[in-house]
């Protein structure tokens, strides 16, 4: 008996129902849509790196294939990752974690659950979870009139859990225990990560989106300037790991589209080969919805700044999937070279940043591999992983020709490529070829991890 979400799909089916009495369609919990964004790529350069992009995605490990599967990850929601996409989401999502809470002394982390009530919307609007099997028992009741079908339904609505579409709620109701910790004084924030649900188009099926939400609780009268801060902060840190920083922008959202408890808003976006799309959204919400989650009782809101004043809300709401597909793009390098007597070559290459970077060495075999090579690889790639850098195992599987096998690493964006010969068990030297410069240079094997670690860390200060 598997749990559905009860939208649109659902209403399709009474539809057929009510249809079978005789009666109009009936109008049922309202969702909320996603407005799709249709590629409006204006050359066609534009559109050949798209299909290179997500083809590359597949290919190396970064998505699951599958027309649907690229669809989703396209319009920025959570797909069926690869084993690269899955560690390039959780690095970025780390990153995200360490610069909010290092940020300042006071942003904690938090961990609400998806509540059966909405006070902000009286659960008007909301994806609700029913089982199958509930809705098909009261499908099934053919002596139902259509006002009792309609009265079942809203009375399986109301008992079911709603779906949560943001962290914004939890935060609220997180407000007043927080606010003892900090000993009733301001500004300080709540931090979450996870999965949250978004309605999509009009299939009515609502499609997941791994979101991160930072609530920033602050006096009325520094509201304005901390808005600004966290757009500041935010627009840096994108840029921070992006090759071409300046594809990342932040913009003020125009009057009309702000919500009504909205005095301001500001979108980080990045402009993708159809157009731009938001990453992050920043609004500046007053005190409104905090007064309704805790029922306007003002007195337990109020904090230590000398006015006794309930305190403002700015939140900050990024998508971590559409995230990753903006550093895939923005990582895109295609070089062409000339390789020997062969034609003009392109080289397809992931540039992303060392610290975001799925995979940060490769372990291969030279030519002659021995049971002995094998050993020393599989020493190495310990060492690696107590050392917390990720490493492929290339050495199990080897390619026809070196040029197959770097071409390979780079469309997997690995940052270098260690190679195990011969020579390693004379004298421990190693050849080493930078994804970034395709140079090779020869180091002692003892040299590797530390070499690899202070790089990382290097990229990781600028």
């Amino acid at each position: 008996m598997l749990p559905i979400m009860l939208t649109c799909c659902v209403r399709n089916v009474l539809s057929r129902r009510l249809s079978r009495l005789k009666a109009s369609q009936c109008s049922l919990t309202p969702t909320l849509q996603y407005t799709r964004r249709h590629c409006s790529t204006s050359s066609t350069e534009d559109v050949d790196l798209v299909r290179t992009l997500m083809q590359l995605c597949v290919d190396r490990y970064y998505i699951s294939p599958g027309q649907t599967n690229v669809d989703l990850f396209r319009r920025g929601m959570s797909c069926r990752y690869g084993p690269l996409g899955m560690e390039l989401r959780r690095n970025l999502l780390d990153q995200w974690w360490h610069a909010v809470t290092r940020s300042t002394v006071q942003v904690f982390g938090i961990n609400t659950l998806s509540s059966s009530e909405d006070t902000a919307t009286d659960g008007r609007g909301q994806l609700r979870i029913v089982e199958s099997e509930h809705v098909k028992q009261i499908l099934e009741q053919q002596d139902l009139s259509k006002e009792q079908l309609v009265q079942e339904v809203r009375q399986l609505l109301q008992r079911s859990p709603s779906m949560r579409t943001n962290f914004l709620q939890g935060a609220l109701e997180e407000f007043v225990p927080s606010l003892e910790l900090v000993n009733r004084k301001l500004p300080f924030g709540l931090a979450e990560t996870g999965l949250c649900f978004q309605p999509s188009d009009g299939s009515g099926c609502p499609a997941e989106l791994t979101q991160t939400s930072l609530v920033w609780f602050c006096s009325p009268r520094t509201s304005s300037q901390w808005l600004d801060h966290w757009t500041r902060q935010r627009l840096k840190w994108w840029r921070k790991f992006a090759l071409s920083p300046s594809d990342f922008s932040s913009s003020d959202v125009p009057k009309e589209e702000l919500e009504e408890t909205v005095s301001r808003g500001v979108r980080i976006t990045y402009n993708f080969p159809w157009g731009q799309e938001p990453l992050e959204e920043l609004w500046s919400r007053g005190n409104t919805e905090l007064l309704q989650t805790h029922k306007g009782v003002r007195s337990k809101l109020q904090c230590r700044d000398g006015r006794k004043s309930v305190p403002c809300v700015v939140s900050v709401t990024g998508n971590m999937d559409r995230g990753v597909m903006a550093f895939l793009s923005n990582s895109l390098q295609q070089v062409k070279k000339e390789h020997g007597k062969q034609k003009l070559q392109q080289r397809k290459v992931l540039k992303l940043h060392p610290v975001l970077a799925p995979v940060k060495v490769a372990l291969d075999i030279g030519r002659g591999a021995t049971m002995e090579l094998r050993q020393v690889c599989e020493g190495l790639l310990q060492e690696f992983m107590e050392a917390k850098i990720s490493a492929w195992p290339g050495y199990l599987k080897s390619l026809p020709t070196v040029e197959q096998l770097n071409a390979k690493y780079d469309e997997m964006g690995v940052l270098f490529t260690v190679v195990i010969s011969e020579n390693t068990l004379e004298s421990g030297l190693i050849q080493v070829r930078s994804r970034d410069t395709t140079i090779k240079e020869t180091m002692h094997i003892s040299e590797i991890k530390n070499f690899l670690s202070r790089y990382i860390s290097a990229a990781d200060n600028i």
